[in-house]
């Protein structure tokens, strides 16, 4: 009975701390994650016995909230099912015009000229060669309408079209037991996803939006676009992927956000 009796985060202010808590968890987990979490209330004797952390200050907040986030990612990683395909739609319901969405306003897209483009691809891949638009549209090509969802809830129904992702690992010689891939892109973006996700049969480098060239507000010269996930795993403008064993994180997964972001 002592263990329940022992004070716990005597040197921080509680109630702050809880505020911080539930704000990094809602960032740090999935939406249905949150929800179950949520629903009971957020004690810091809770989060404590739920991390085993001894909760003593902010550091040590921040750790549990890690220790959760982790724990998420891999639960998520557990419950995906390479084979599930996500919902796929009429192009009647296509929401028009799809939503600009980034962490900059639209006046200030980015604009890649087509003709000094090159994908760079590097890591654990054996072919390491830069790649033109023509030689990826060159590819073999698929077609989705499928739901883009928004960690800020809502979502959108577009048309996306481009190469299989899993397709263009294979072409590049890409070690397909590595644990991510990660890239970057032309507007600082940077993210990085799972290999399971990478060769899901809906992830595509999306190379076209609603049968023509993909527009620079949604992210041309290439994004990244996978149902499966929330929308900012979905990279747009990209310039540059690999393929590592090291977690490379991502722009708001460094900032508290659920790394694997299933949808």
């Amino acid at each position: 009975m002592s263990f329940f009796k022992r004070p716990i985060a005597t040197q921080v202010d509680a109630d702050a701390v809880l505020i911080d808590a539930r704000k990094l968890i809602e960032k740090r987990l999935s939406p249905s994650s949150r929800r179950h979490f949520l629903r009971g209330s957020l004690t810091l004797g809770g989060l404590s016995l739920l991390t085993g952390c001894a909760l003593d200050g902010d550091a040590d907040v921040e750790a549990a909230l890690q220790r959760i986030s982790r724990f998420n990612d891999g639960v998520q990683g557990l419950l995906f099912d390479p084979r599930q395909l996500a919902p796929t739609y009429s192009q009647d319901m296509i929401t028009r015009p799809f939503p600009f969405n980034a962490y900059y306003g639209e006046d200030q897209v980015r604009v890649v000229e087509e003709a000094g483009y090159r994908l760079e691809v590097s890591g654990l891949v054996a072919d390491k060669r830069r790649w033109t638009l023509a030689q990826l549209r060159a590819m073999a090509q698929q077609e989705q309408i499928t739901r883009h969802i928004c960690v800020e809830g809502w979502s959108a129904i577009g048309r996306w079209g481009g190469v299989p992702f899993g397709d263009f690992l294979r072409r590049v010689g890409a070690d397909l037991g590595a644990k991510y891939v990660g890239f970057q892109c032309a507007d600082d973006y940077h993210t990085s996803i799972d290999m399971a996700t990478a060769l899901h049969p809906q992830t595509l480098l999306a190379l076209s939006y609603d049968g023509a060239p993909l527009p620079p507000k949604y992210g041309f010269p290439m994004k990244l676009r996978m149902p499966t996930k929330l929308g900012y795993k979905n990279p747009k403008h990209i310039t540059a992927l690999y393929v590592t064993n090291s977690f490379p994180g991502g722009y708001w997964e460094d900032q508290g956000y659920n790394w694997f972001g299933g949808s």
